[in-house]
């Protein structure tokens, strides 16, 4: 492969056959096989890309190139949303970009031979089709960053379009360490990069109150007040809710059917012979708009042989503000979730969030330059299990009952991309009398949710939830499952902004519906209706 640098052909086109640069096996950009001349080569387009094209729309690897050159003028080229809130404004430019704090590594940009492998699997690339918003590219202007560019209004875009769902490091043949190029650059933009009044404020407001346990549990109120009121549907109806702006309109679609919360003992214990010790990270997001997911947690483990630990005054992991940049914060809750669970003495820290799971298991790299937390944050994140991960691991002992219905597993980024866990969570639904696992198209594209993506960049999140949705109804599934509360209030509130609700829950409901013998028509119901769902809408064109 040739080095990647710019060049001045349009973006999409593809090297003359015999170029430099060009693939044997790739010919010109073209909409679709239908379009390619008798017996021209197809490449190395798998039958598993082609089958999902008509259903979802997705384009093939084909259609998207596998080695396309840069174009002129990379640093202006801006592809996506339009400027936070509305408000625009263009700030000087921060030269040198990066600071001589961790930023990306050289010998970790140099391991990428802009193969293009990551193209078909990178979300914004693969709506957009803009190089800079690629793996590659963003590497590319690290590279130029690293080498005396500028971090300016562009930069900073194509960085802040990446979700960081890791699928790239996925499908990189390489071995590209992307996950650690992307959460170096990250919090170099928060320190060096001034941004707008109007974006500083929404980032603040994000991260200075979803982070934080006790301020969402004092917003429950205020919401589900709002929510009885039935005044979003009537600004829905109206017209009045597609006046505000983007991001604060996806926050109050987001936000889930609440209910009365299932309290958590701070010890349960194990049903039957105690087999270990576990601790459960309870989560922000999860334990305030999710609770009846950590109590299925906790009524599995036990099932399972467990003591489960759950820390009274534990707080945020750090993942969010971590994913967002904010390195000083995200350390602190890293520390403190430290300090908690070590308190605790438990065998393992069960996580049944995917972004919380990712996010511990990287402790040790994250608090490296500290030498009083360093082992202790290794040793912390040796602990840490996804909870399907730990029920594969343990082995079950709890008797299963009968689920006869069929369930579209999504993929959560963090949990398969990130963590590599992808069999575990299917393995768990497949021990399940009666359920049929139906496979989703496109399954490693994320869906939009990201973290707090789904906010800070709702057009892009907005049409990557409707193709997930549109994948999740293909399969005719009963029940949607997924293991992360961003991805499922991102398809749910997307399924139903389409008109098509449809039961969702995460991997543990299921298998705690199994083990209690919940009949399947209460879990579907509860899936659909129940806290934690998303609620039905109107249009705003209904009477």
């Amino acid at each position: 492969m040739t080095e990647i640098t710019p060049g001045s052909r349009d973006q999409g086109d593809s090297p003359p056959p015999g170029s430099p640069g060009a693939s044997p096996n790739v010919g010109p950009v073209r909409d679709s096989v239908a379009d390619l001349p008798a017996g021209a080569p197809t490449g190395a387009v798998r039958a598993a890309d082609e089958a999902p094209s008509s259903v979802v729309g997705a384009r093939r690897p084909l259609d998207i190139g596998q080695d396309i050159d840069l174009p002129a003028g990379t640093g202006a080229a801006t592809v996506g949303t339009s400027t936070l809130l509305g408000l625009p404004g263009t700030r000087q430019a921060v030269q040198p970009a990066f600071d001589d704090h961790h930023p990306p590594d050289p010998a970790l940009i140099g391991d990428c031979v802009h193969c293009g492998f990551c193209l078909p699997t990178c979300p914004t690339y693969v709506l957009w089709g803009e190089e800079m918003d690629s793996p590659r590219g963003r590497i590319y202007l690290m590279k130029e960053a690293l080498e005396g560019e500028p971090l300016d209004d562009s930069m900073v875009r194509h960085f802040d379009q990446c979700l960081g769902c890791m699928a790239c490091v996925t499908a990189c043949p390489s071995g590209v360490q992307y996950d650690k190029l992307i959460e170096a650059t990250r919090p170099q933009i928060e320190r060096r990069y001034q941004r707008s009044r109007a974006e500083k404020f929404y980032r603040d407001l994000i991260y200075n109150l979803f982070p934080y346990p006790r301020r969402l549990r004092v917003l429950r109120g205020p919401l589900r007040a709002y929510q009885a009121s039935r005044l979003g549907s009537l600004l829905t109806r109206t017209g009045l809710m597609s006046k505000l702006p983007g991001p604060l309109m996806a926050m109050e679609s987001l936000a889930p059917k609440l209910g009365p919360v299932e309290r958590v003992p701070e010890r349960t214990p194990a049903v039957g012979q105690r087999r270990a010790v576990v601790g459960l990270l309870a989560g922000c997001v999860q334990g305030t708009f999710f609770p009846d997911v950590n109590a299925a947690t906790v009524r599995v483990l036990a099932a399972e042989g467990c003591d489960v630990i759950t820390p009274r005054r534990q707080g945020c992991c750090g993942a969010l503000p971590g994913h967002g940049g904010r390195e000083e914060q995200a350390l602190d809750f890293a520390k403190r979730t430290i300090e908690t669970f070590e308190q605790a003495g438990v065998d393992y820290v069960i996580l049944n969030a995917a972004g919380c799971g990712s996010n511990v298991k990287e402790y040790g790299h994250q608090l490296r330059d500290e030498p009083e937390w360093a082992e202790r944050a290794e040793a912390l994140a040796e602990k840490a299990r996804d909870i399907s991960e730990f029920i594969v691991e343990i082995g079950p002992v709890a008797e299963r009952h009968p689920l006869p219905m069929t369930v579209a597993y999504q993929d959560a980024c963090h949990l398969a991309h990130a963590q590599g866990i992808r069999e575990e969570p299917r393995k768990v639904l497949r021990g399940i009398p009666g359920i049929e696992l139906k496979q989703l198209t496109e399954a490693e594209l994320c869906c939009g949710s990201a973290g707090t993506y789904n906010m800070l960049q709702p057009e892009p999140a907005r049409e990557l939830g409707e193709r997930k949705a549109a994948a999740v109804l293909a399969t005719g599934a009963d029940l949607m499952v997924t293991a992360n509360p961003g991805c499922w209030m991102q398809v749910a509130t997307t399924l139903a902004r389409m008109g098509k609700r449809m039961p969702v829950a995460h991997t543990v409901q299921v298998l705690d519906a199994s083990i209690r013998g919940v009949p399947v028509e209460d879990l579907l119901e509860r899936a659909l209706t129940g806290p934690g769902t998303a609620l039905a809408r109107p249009s705003a064109t209904d009477g």
